[in-house]
């Protein structure tokens, strides 16, 4: 069961103004897509092809002399799920189970909006910005460069992509404007809804 490079969710121009097709074609077709193949090529011989991304993750995480296969198996799955995190008109407000777990657990949704971008802001170089439900418990996170929460038992169920070929192309070194842009209007809460279900 190889990995594969998923289609989009969307149009690539469908999350402008905030994310351009520009930087989506880059993104998901070059940076994404490598990170596909290398993975691909890393697996062959290992005993490891045939199994699910996410089970490959827990089997190599933490072992030095697979970090290879980690790193690009890790950052094919936390894209994939990224994309699936996104969608136009988004963003905002949630409703439905995740927005009373948000009161309960983080104290407000302006709490929580501030603690997500101010992991994303405060990830030292490349990594990603995460929600997610840890023994029953909302809670924010941050991972560097490839780590994911499924490598730890925990369960991600929203992330912000902050590595710089994420946002670079329309928002520079701005990382603080791009995670307000993805929080405000492009979080699919239908879909952190659904993980949390």
């Amino acid at each position: 069961m190889a990995l594969t490079l998923p289609d989009l969710p969307y149009a690539k121009n469908a999350l402008e103004p905030h994310i351009s097709a520009k930087t989506l074609e880059f993104h998901h077709g070059k940076h994404h897509k490598a990170y596909v193949d290398n993975a691909n090529k890393l697996l062959e011989g290992t005993g490891l092809e045939k199994e699910d991304t996410e089970k490959i993750i827990k089997e190599v995480a933490g072992d030095a002399s697979r970090i290879g296969i980690f790193n690009n198996v890790a950052q094919a799955w936390n894209h994939s799920f990224f994309w699936t995190c996104l969608k136009p008109g988004g963003g905002g407000r949630p409703t439905g189970q995740v927005a009373k777990k948000i009161e309960v657990d983080l104290g407000s949704y302006e709490k929580f909006a501030e603690s997500l971008k101010n992991a994303g802001i405060t990830q030292f170089g490349s990594g990603w910005a995460w929600l997610v439900l840890k023994e029953g418990k909302l809670e924010v996170m941050k991972t560097a460069n490839a780590d994911t929460p499924i490598a730890h038992g925990i369960k991600p169920l929203l992330t912000i992509d902050v590595w710089e070929h994420a946002y670079y192309l329309d928002y520079q070194n701005r990382r603080p404007d791009f995670l307000q842009a993805v929080i405000d209007n492009l979080i699919d809460w239908d879909f952190v809804n659904s993980r949390l279900a």
